[in-house]
């Protein structure tokens, strides 16, 4: 397991199966949202999905490199304790990890041109560091899936 999430995940032949688990898993997340903030969830998600069909793929393989540097020292941690799985490991640490992830989306958002994309973020970003980490554990079993 010493070998770096960047060498396994960003590897030409594993990438795009990597980015489809990873589309996966939001779409499923997002699915699973109930209750008036699941309801704001899924329509800016649909939204985003109306603007331009293929930007979840698209940016999940954009921001794929930066995900992994966040996620790395998550990883080198997690592969000398080597105790449970990377979801449970995440899970335990959930602000760290939810924050280190969205350090990407905030700085792809405050770069992006399209005024749609960036309305529809700001609108999601509140409740954003609470879906993420909810999906702390759907995350780890994808990047363990891959990294191992």
């Amino acid at each position: 397991m010493a070998e770096t999430l960047k060498a396994r995940l960003l590897d030409s032949d594993r990438r795009s199966a990597v980015v489809d688990d990873l589309q996966g898993l939001v779409d499923a997340e997002v699915a699973n949202k109930s209750g008036l903030s699941g309801g704001v969830v899924k329509t800016g998600y649909a939204g985003l999905k109306k603007v331009k069909p293929g930007i979840v793929r698209e940016a999940i393989d954009k921001m794929l490199d930066e995900f992994v540097e966040q996620l790395e020292p998550f990883w080198a941690t997690f592969s000398t304790e080597a105790a449970g799985d990377f979801g449970t490991f995440l899970g335990t640490r959930p602000q760290e990890a939810s924050e280190a992830l969205l350090t990407v989306t905030d700085r792809r958002a405050e770069r992006s041109s399209r005024g749609a994309i960036t309305s529809i973020y700001s609108k999601l970003r509140p409740k954003a560091q609470e879906n993420v980490i909810e999906a702390l554990p759907g995350l780890g079993a994808v990047i363990e899936k891959h990294a191992r």
